[in-house]
């Protein structure tokens, strides 16, 4: 063999061997053997969801979860696609709570008690994970139905199947899971606000910061903010549903 093909094909050689041994160090990288074991899609959402409620939503990403872990973010990829999966996956487990929540007690007699149920026991959860409170609303813009989690697609199928169970038509049916839906999420939204400009400030006013608000312009808000701030909480949440259901006759 001549001494430059011998040369060239141990050049090649040794590259192939480089080349095998950085794959090797990329997977071992990569793996999802984290410090608590190998990881799966229920532990990567449950800790996602730990980071969600102590820094926020902004808080949150593939880096920061996988050192959560102890892993590399590249390992967290087989349990969620990207980023927007794994917000997909957030709400998956806040419906799983939910569900689970729900199982815990019985049902109730009657639909409209079954609604009132499921209405404070997300209320529960929502108090719990305030931070993903604004996803139950984005994620729903964005995530189209049939894509969505079935943890996702069973609470809908919940509401839809109780109603349907009680002999209301599919026309009445979907009319008022539609307007429970909106209600409960808008009432989730207004009640877990934030509020706080200062959150360590006991004077409620400079608390919200009612000074940066023109007095002039903003009269009836800036006399009202300290009562806003306070929550409805059950009571006011099953009145506005008792509210909302007479409405629809």
């Amino acid at each position: 063999m001549l001494p430059e093909v011998k040369g060239a094909r141990e050049a090649e050689a040794a590259e192939m061997a480089k080349e095998k041994e950085a794959a090797g160090a990329e997977r071992r990288r990569a793996s999802d053997r984290g410090r608590y074991g190998r990881l799966s899609r229920e532990r990567v959402l449950a800790t996602a969801l730990e980071v969600v409620d102590r820094d926020g939503l902004s808080g949150l990403s593939m880096r920061k979860l996988g050192a959560e872990l102890g892993v590399e973010a590249m390992a967290l990829y087989r349990y969620a696609a990207g980023k927007g999966d794994l917000l997909d996956g957030l709400v998956e487990a806040f419906c799983q709570e939910l569900e689970g929540d729900l199982a815990a007690k019985p049902r109730a007699a009657d639909w409209q008690a079954e609604l009132h149920r499921i209405a404070l026991a997300t209320y529960r959860v929502a108090l719990r994970h305030p931070n993903m409170v604004p996803l139950l609303a984005t994620r729903l813009l964005s995530t189209p139905l049939a894509r969505r989690p079935a943890a996702v697609l069973r609470s809908d199928e919940r509401v839809l199947a109780l109603l349907h169970d009680a002999g209301l038509s599919d026309h009445r049916a979907v009319q008022i899971h539609r307007a429970f839906t909106a209600w409960l999420l808008g009432y989730l939204l207004v009640e877990l606000r934030a509020m706080d400009d200062e959150p360590g400030e006991p004077d409620p006013a400079f608390r919200l910061g009612l000074h940066r608000m023109p007095a002039q312009e903003f009269p009836r808000l800036r006399a009202t903010a300290i009562s806003l701030d306070g929550r409805g909480g059950p009571k006011q949440l099953a009145a506005g549903l008792d509210a909302l259901l007479g409405s629809l006759g």
